[in-house]
């Protein structure tokens, strides 16, 4: 198979935020990427910008450089497009391509609110798209759908899920991500922690069929520190630093009680010390799973400490280890690009059979736009919620 030829979006040199090179540019830069995939241009917010990248990456002089998305679109040896820009900027970077029937790889969150997201990917299937919600790729995911899967705890009563964004401090945010203090942006620790986490969740138990929330904002002035943690300044904000919700889980899912309810609790920030920052239990009428983790990113970061998932047999009352791993390829890369990587490897593998239209084996599938989609409306009734409550 000819490689799958990428246009990178957002890949800087002088960028605030590095995911396009910490998250994706391991994996392209790697032997087994390489073998599938092919850099052949960059999008910046110029030209020079993305010439600047170019040299700083080190990637041959041959790759394009753009500035106007309407050029990218127009380039016919593009054959997907990935964006890692921030998220107010997705729908602009990535609208002309879509619109020109390329494949497009946009990161979550897809764009800035829900109305945005319908009028850029519409709701139909959209199967030559990826969105980076690849927490439901991960390891930790793939071993809990197995034990669900397997009856080992029966039928799920109910899963309890508490967990903390402690990437970040408490009361202040630095420079760079200072926008997560504005929520029309759409980029927050409500939009990227808790939307990666219950995202990866849905996946194990299943959608809601409704809920209830209620969020808070905790410290409505935070501080702003630059890159050697010092405090600048002070900003107001308008973003729920706490959230908590709970709901009925819909019918659909195997082995899920037909009342089974889902309860989570977000923080930013921090958590107790000396506790985890990360505990989803699932409650079966057999057993009940505990997945312990150092954090609300188990999509990316978390794995730098040991992640936990044990079983308590309710029969035998013991509780033992369950043992998950990576594949050997993805031991080669850094943690937070292994997950990425397994969306591109689903693509490719998709790409290389011919691109069937419809559903594929479990083990195949990746999430797609369509599928960001439903978690944004997710997202819109949050918040809608906290707008009235009282």
């Amino acid at each position: 198979m000819a490689p799958i030829r990428v246009a990178l979006v957002g890949l800087s040199q002088s960028a605030k935020t590095s995911w396009a090179a910490q998250g994706h540019l391991p994996y392209l830069f790697s032997p087994r990427g390489r073998s599938q995939y092919e850099i052949v241009a960059l999008l910046n917010s110029s030209a020079s910008a993305a010439e600047a990248a170019r040299d700083s990456f080190a990637l041959p002089s041959n790759v394009k450089a753009y500035g106007d998305p309407n050029d990218l679109a127009s380039d016919t040896n593009v054959d997907l497009v990935v964006c890692c820009t921030r998220v107010d900027t997705h729908s602009s970077s990535t609208g002309p391509s879509l619109r020109a029937g390329k494949a497009v790889f946009i990161e979550w969150p897809l764009v800035q609110d829900y109305k945005e997201a319908v009028a850029l990917a519409g709701k139909k299937r959209l199967d030559n798209t990826i969105i980076g919600l690849q927490g439901r790729v991960s390891p930790i995911v793939i071993k809990l759908k197995e034990i669900l899967k397997s009856g080992r705890i029966g039928r799920v009563l109910s899963s309890d899920v508490h967990t903390y964004g402690n990437l970040a401090r408490r009361d202040s945010f630095s420079e760079g991500l200072s926008y997560f203090a504005d929520r029309e942006v759409g980029g927050n620790p409500i939009t990227i922690a808790y939307g990666h986490t219950i995202d990866y969740v849905h996946e194990v138990l299943g959608e809601f069929s409704s809920f209830q929330s209620r969020m808070q904002i905790q410290r409505p002035v935070i501080g702003v520190h630059d890159k050697d943690g010092s405090r600048i300044k002070e900003r107001s904000t308008n973003v729920p630093d706490l959230l908590v919700i709970h709901g009925k889980l819909a019918k659909g899912k195997a082995n899920i009680a037909d009342d089974a309810t889902l309860s989570f609790f977000y923080r930013n920030g921090p958590q107790f010390k000396g506790s985890p920052g990360f505990v989803w239990t699932i409650n079966g009428e057999l057993g009940e799973v505990m997945v312990t983790a150092n954090g609300a990113y188990v999509h990316s970061d978390s794995y730098k400490d040991p992640i936990e998932i044990k079983v308590h047999d309710h029969v035998t009352d013991e509780v033992v280890d369950v043992e998950w791993n990576w594949e050997d390829w993805q031991k080669e890369l850094p943690y937070r690009s292994r997950i990425v990587a397994e969306l591109y490897e689903r693509f490719a593998r998709w790409w290389a059979i011919g691109k069937p239209t419809g559903d594929l084996p479990d083990e195949q599938e990746w999430p797609r736009l369509h599928d960001a989609v439903i978690r944004m409306e997710e997202l819109d009734e949050v918040f809608r919620q906290y707008d009235a409550q009282e």
